[in-house]
């Protein structure tokens, strides 16, 4: 079954945190993903996307969505549903600007940030995932004083990283800090009933889809 947040819910939109017994809904629209910024749009006709790393929508009734196995998915929505995306944020993507490159695209497209809401998903928590210097390094430019909170030092060169933290850290420049939420106790590679994990399971692991949908709206716009 899917993950649900409540600052989604209660705006009315619909969407879904994957897990391994989630069911995938009908005609999920996704972009290849490369660990990269650029955001891919779906306009009439349903054309699926090539590669990008965040995709969103303004059509009524379609769904788009990105998969991760351990990186960190974000779903955004207008409260009126008018627009939504699905953003994939991996270290690289993180320490490139992925999500407010989607931000950006969303507030060019007219969205004004006190109406928008998001929701950081499941994927690997800081008890898992530890790095070496040259991610830590990479990660600093952006995050600078933001990253040092969401470590825990391990070993020489190397410490533990929480990037969901680093995801809400990026989400709160842009969107009031009561928009943005984070599904908790949610650690891929913690819980292998619920989560696909590939620093757990390796090549063979399988991926979870998150999605979200702009309702579909009557004639009237009511």
């Amino acid at each position: 079954m899917s993950l649900r947040h409540g600052l989604l819910e209660d705006a009315g939109i619909l969407h879904g945190f994957g897990t391994r017994e989630s069911s995938e809904p009908e005609a999920v629209l996704r972009p290849r993903q490369v660990h990269g910024v650029t955001v891919a749009s779906v306009a009439a006709g349903k054309v699926q996307p090539g590669e990008a790393d965040a995709i969103w929508t303004a059509e009524p009734g379609v769904a788009v969505g990105v998969i991760t196995a351990d990186c960190v998915p974000v779903l955004v929505a207008e409260r009126d549903g008018s627009l939504v995306a699905a953003i994939h944020a991996g270290w690289r993507g993180l320490a490139a600007g992925v999500i407010a490159a989607a931000l950006a695209v969303l507030r060019e497209r007219r969205a004004v940030a006190d109406r928008l809401v998001a929701v950081v998903g499941p994927c690997i928590g800081r008890c898992c995932y530890e790095v070496d210097q040259p991610v830590l390094a990479a990660l600093r430019p952006r995050f600078r004083s933001a990253l040092d909170g969401a470590l825990v030092p391990t070993r020489p060169g190397h410490a533990r990283v929480d990037l969901a933290a680093l995801a809400i850290a990026e989400l709160s420049r842009t969107l009031p800090s009561a928009s943005v939420g984070r599904l908790t106790e949610a650690c891929t590679q913690c819980d292998p009933v619920r989560f696909h994990s590939y620093r757990r399971d390796g090549p063979r692991s399988g991926r979870l889809l998150h999605w979200v949908t702009s309702p579909t709206r009557s004639p009237s716009g009511e």
